[in-house]
């Protein structure tokens, strides 16, 4: 975890725990945002309990704050429940409010990065005990536009997965679509068999523009990326 150039902290709310970088040291702002969006998604829960709960798609209702209707709207588009797309919510959305603060932003939240950046950066695939772990990395282009880029994995962490995977990485201008179709596509990846299945299904999803899933020692490769080897950096 380092960007040259930015300053580097950070924020932490019960579940959320933000690493962030900007131009400045803006942890005061970000736990103000931190705290605004999950008190929106937390009491929306607290009138809908089954928004925390549900694995397939729900409708958000018309009095929804904006956080949880995008939610919503990017479970529908992998058919998974909304609460995949939370972390990748809560960093794009207090990302775009820093942004304000500061021309380029990085927010990871448990594997999920929402990023704004003008220079070009290098994600690094964790990947558990995958041989592939940490052999790999993306390069995300400097374009100074935002992107999403979220992991789901099957044998890391605690988040409920159905799939095998080592890592699913997936790529969106929209975080929220990234982490819920991350959560999609991991949940098909059970054997080296799924790879392809699952990465037809990552391409068919409007939106995804890119996505690599590691299974041991298996990878599987889509779309508007690159891939670098960490050593040549």
């Amino acid at each position: 975890m380092k960007s040259q150039g930015l300053v580097r902290f950070n924020v932490t709310e019960f579940e959320s725990d933000l690493e962030i970088f900007a131009k400045f040291n803006l942890e005061n702002e970000a736990r103000e945002q931190l705290k605004k969006y999950r008190s929106e998604i937390q009491k929306y829960i607290d009138v809908h309990p089954e928004f925390l709960t549900s694995l397939v798609p729900l409708k958000a209702q018309d009095d929804a704050p904006e956080i949880v209707k995008h939610m919503c709207l990017a479970a529908e588009a992998v058919g998974v429940g909304p609460m995949a797309a939370v972390a990748g919510a809560i960093s794009q959305y207090v990302g775009m409010a820093l942004s304000k603060y500061t021309d380029e932003i990085i927010i990871e939240n448990g594997g999920d990065i929402y990023m704004k950046n003008k220079t070009d950066k290098h994600i690094l695939i964790f990947a558990g005990n995958s041989p592939l772990s940490n052999k790999i990395a993306l390069l995300i282009s400097g374009e100074n536009k935002s992107v999403g880029i979220c992991t789901s994995s099957g044998t890391v962490g605690h988040s409920l997965s159905f799939g095998k995977a080592d890592a699913v990485v997936t790529i969106s201008e929209d975080a929220l679509l990234a982490d819920a179709a991350a959560t999609a596509v991991c949940n098909m990846v059970k054997s080296a068999d799924d790879i392809k299945q699952s990465i037809d299904f990552a391409k068919s999803v409007p939106g995804i523009d890119g996505v690599v899933i590691i299974l041991q020692d298996k990878l599987g490769a889509w779309g508007n990326i690159t891939l670098v080897d960490p050593q040549d950096l």
